[in-house]
């Protein structure tokens, strides 16, 4: 296993140790105190770990070195691990509706207020977890960009949202505290939106891998690649990637009377110059064009 792999692997197996304390203290106290939205954090909290052993699963498949069946590596497995992330935190958010509404319900039926006993420890506990759950999310972010990771970064976003968890179910227990106790089912739902929220910009990373999006900005690209000795245009730029790992192909016009193997020699030494002008670009693959009237034409298009 490469020293990436092995960072990112480090780094999901200390999240999971904090995130599993950091579940079970909120998800016992919430059945303790009879919080809905309390325990529904603690839930939360456990898609946390769950998601990190996902990950932990898809960082041993992508770290396979690249085989006949997978040329280009096993990268997108990240990308797939990403996906089960978002998926586990819509049924995180669909848990908080769920009880939220059951509470709501029996309130508009029979006028019974939930039971929530809220005491010092009640705060305690939710703040303890608060502080646990802000340094997950800056420790996760500042090592998923240092180490190009996908998984990483949408790791990170599930947390986030588990903070903005935390925060409604302290004002929950302010309010019932104060007096208020259908506060506690009200702000779940409230809780449930920021789930959501953060599910939806896990998907849209997960989309950018699977869609083959462009990864590097083309022109500038382009740009740089005009710029180097021995290239007189360029065109059909083109990049995909996971983010951490890039690979680009594209098509370049050198003077039509020089020999093939000068022509190699300026594409190989261009392949090798790009890899070091962008972070993550591991592979460029360079299709030698004759300068002449059609192939201007091709790069003026672009």
């Amino acid at each position: 296993m490469d020293t990436r792999a092995q960072g990112i692997n480090r780094v999901l197996w200390q999240i999971l140790v904090l995130n599993m304390l950091v579940a079970a203290g909120k998800a016992s106290w919430g059945l303790i105190s009879g919080s809905t939205a309390m325990f529904a954090d603690g839930i939360h909290s456990f898609t946390d770990g769950a998601s990190n052993i996902v990950a932990l699963i898809a960082m041993k498949a992508a770290g396979k070195p690249p085989d006949k069946e997978h040329p280009y590596g096993h990268h997108k497995y990240e990308a797939f691990a990403s996906a089960v992330i978002g998926i586990m935190l819509c049924l995180a958010a669909w848990k908080v509706i769920s009880g939220s509404m059951w509470a709501l319900l029996a309130y508009a039926k029979s006028g019974i207020h939930p039971k929530v006993e809220v005491t010092f420890t009640s705060f305690a506990v939710m703040f303890i977890t608060l502080g646990i759950n802000i340094f997950v999310v800056w420790f996760e972010i500042r090592r998923g960009k240092s180490l190009g990771s996908d998984v990483l970064q949408a790791d990170a976003k599930h947390t986030l949202s588990d903070i903005w968890v935390t925060l409604g179910v302290l004002v929950s227990l302010v309010l019932v505290k104060s007096g208020v106790p259908i506060a506690d089912p009200i702000v779940g739902l409230f809780v449930a939106v920021a789930i959501l929220w953060a599910a939806l910009e896990v998907f849209k990373g997960v989309a950018t891998t699977f869609s083959d999006e462009q990864r590097l900005d083309p022109d500038d690209v382009m740009k740089k690649v005009l710029a180097f000795e021995g290239v007189m245009g360029c065109h059909h730029v083109r990049s995909r990637g996971t983010g951490a790992i890039i690979h680009m192909d594209m098509s370049i016009l050198v003077n039509p009377v020089i020999t093939v193997e000068e022509g190699h020699l300026i594409a190989r030494d261009l392949e090798s110059w790009l890899c070091g002008q962008y972070d993550g670009l591991a592979d460029v693959v360079i299709h030698v064009e004759p300068d002449n009237e059609d192939q201007r034409g091709r790069t003026a298009l672009n």
